[in-house]
């Protein structure tokens, strides 16, 4: 493992908060945006028996939230290997 000299690691911090920046943006999307601004529209279709609007509203902001840790996860280790920083 190398360290990292100051543009290195600058430039690591920097794709790491992008990376942080846009997944947040995503689940405010889907938390924010179907579960309380898109309610009324989502609610004509259904998943489950239950109105869309009030699933995402319930267990899809949820469901993203865990899928986005996953990603995140597999994404920083890419990054983490990138820039010679990976954990042993």
């Amino acid at each position: 493992m190398s360290p990292l000299n100051e543009q290195r690691a600058r430039e690591y911090w920097q794709r790491n908060l992008s990376l942080v920046a846009k997944l947040l943006a995503v689940w405010f999307v889907v938390s924010f945006g179907c579960g309380i601004l898109l309610v009324d529209v989502l609610n004509q279709f259904r998943i489950g028996g239950y109105k869309l609007g009030f699933w995402f509203a319930q267990q899809g902001a949820i469901y993203v939230f865990v899928i986005l840790i996953f990603y995140y996860a597999k994404k920083m280790g890419d990054l983490d290997r990138e820039f010679g920083v990976e954990e042993d």
